[in-house]
């Protein structure tokens, strides 16, 4: 019997294709186009507009890297605010650190949400019905916008690429009000692709909230289903330096707030190490 195969085309000559074992879901929201499919190595799969978002199983990765790194890098992140991350994963690991104290996250498509709950509960786990998660269908750049002045410690932006629905949080506009509603010490982290095929994404994001925050960075992650080698996690500070914490520190900040045990990815070591990047990368970065 064959199989449907789909076509992942986020570059122009490159594409990796992934079978279709069982369609679960396949609708077209009012932003983008949604499936959600069983494939026999990777487990369930949610793509949008085409393109992998997560899959079962290589999410800790992405999720856990994205996650700990800003929270640990501040060490006194109370409330945080996640954009995007319809599947529930960022705010998962977001509430496995016991220190947060409150969670907003806004999500501009809640049909993506409501699929990841049916379809891919192991992702979100039980983030849905914690007390300190509050769960926003809305525009995260109307949200940004309309928040109080250092009303957040940390700001997780998980979008899709700088096209389509997530464009607009790739903006100078979107970055000036993140550095407004962010603490004194405030950090911002969002996804700026995989730089050996995009790197003008990691430069042109730098650049711009280079504009607006005294520290910009970025740390890598190796995400299997992301193709093209590292993916990078653009990270901007208002405060002291990212990736400059100690080992020794970050382990205390992480045994403080009750993390570390369950990840498979995250180290204090490999925090550290994540830092340390390619020239090829490296380039990219203001300087």
């Amino acid at each position: 019997m064959s199989r449907e195969w789909i076509s992942e085309g986020l570059y122009e000559g490159w594409r990796q294709e992934l079978r279709v074992d069982r369609m679960l879901a396949r609708t077209k929201s009012a932003f983008q186009d949604i499936a959600v499919f069983e494939n026999v190595d990777l487990g369930r799969v949610l793509m949008l507009d085409g393109v992998v978002q997560i899959t079962e199983r290589d999410e800790f990765v992405y999720q856990e890297m994205l996650t700990h790194v800003p929270l640990l890098e501040h060490g006194d992140a109370k409330r945080v605010l996640i954009i995007g991350a319809g599947d529930g994963g960022v705010l998962r690991r977001v509430l496995e650190h016991g220190t947060v104290e409150k969670a907003v996250m806004v999500e501009i498509d809640g049909e993506v949400i409501e699929l990841s709950k049916k379809f891919l509960p192991s992702i979100a786990g039980d983030a849905w019905n914690d007390p300190r998660a509050d769960v926003i269908v809305g525009d995260g750049i109307e949200y940004v916008s309309n928040a109080a002045d250092g009303s957040f410690d940390v700001i997780i932006v998980d979008s899709t690429d700088p096209i389509g629905v997530g464009e607009v949080l790739f903006t100078d506009s979107f970055y000036r009000h993140c550095a407004r509603i962010l603490s004194a010490n405030g950090i911002i982290v969002n996804q700026c692709g995989v730089p050996f095929m995009q790197a003008d994404e990691l430069r042109d994001t730098s650049a711009r909230r280079a504009q607006f925050f005294a520290h910009v960075s970025a740390y890598v992650a190796a995400v299997p289903t992301y193709v093209g080698g590292f993916m990078t996690l653009g990270v901007a500070a208002k405060g002291g330096v990212p990736g400059r914490n100690s080992v020794e520190v970050i382990r205390e900040r992480a045994q403080r707030a009750g993390i570390g045990e369950g990840c498979r990815y995250w180290t204090p070591e490999i925090h550290g190490a994540s830092f340390v990047l390619p020239p090829y990368i490296a380039k990219n970065l203001p300087r």
